[in-house]
């Protein structure tokens, strides 16, 4: 049986909870487009983040987010809309545990084997390398993952040639909810 048979629930009685012209209209929802990027709407920050005395996984994570755009209320997920970031003193960088000792970073030569190092030994030749690697395995396995990453620019020390771009300042690889954070430095 229905509920329109006989029951005491009449069609009047739901008129009331049938919208009308007169409510207030939804909010509309923001979905960035290649458009958006390409006219300007939408302008890419460059941030300046010191990896001095910062463990690898978590500032590596909050680089991640800021590539992909997540820090940002026009998040989309097809579209790439993430700042630039600056990473420097890279060769500064730090483990928690015995990490240096005992993580290897291993690829493949073309060869029937892997070749492997240490995370202490690839600090000394290419520290940049460490954090690249990081961030590379947190960003999304898409073809969007290579754009993103092409935003990222990592030197092992101080200096950094893109000054003409005035990167702004951040810090970032903390703990607790107050992780990404701007300086007034």
């Amino acid at each position: 049986m229905g509920r329109w048979k006989g029951d005491t629930l009449s069609r009047p009685a739901l008129d009331k909870y049938v919208l009308t012209k007169t409510d207030e209209p939804m909010q509309k929802t923001f979905m960035a487009n290649a458009g958006l990027l390409d006219s300007g709407e939408i302008e890419r920050k460059w941030l300046l983040v010191d990896a001095e005395d910062q463990i690898v996984g978590r500032l590596a994570s909050d680089i991640a987010v800021i590539l992909m755009g997540k820090h940002r209320p026009t998040y989309t997920p097809h579209v790439d809309t993430g700042d630039f970031v600056v990473v420097v003193n890279a060769e500064k960088i730090k483990f928690t545990g015995k990490k240096w000792e005992q993580k290897e970073y291993a690829w493949y030569t073309g060869y029937p084997r892997q070749r492997t190092i240490k995370a202490g030994d690839r600090l000394e030749r290419k520290p940049e390398m460490i954090l690249e690697e990081a961030v590379r395995r947190m960003l999304p396995k898409n073809k969007l993952a290579s754009k993103m990453l092409a935003k990222l620019k990592v030197y092992a020390g101080p200096n950094h040639p893109h000054q003409a771009q005035s990167p702004e300042k951040v810090v970032l690889g903390g703990k607790g909810p107050s992780r990404c954070g701007k300086t007034n430095d």
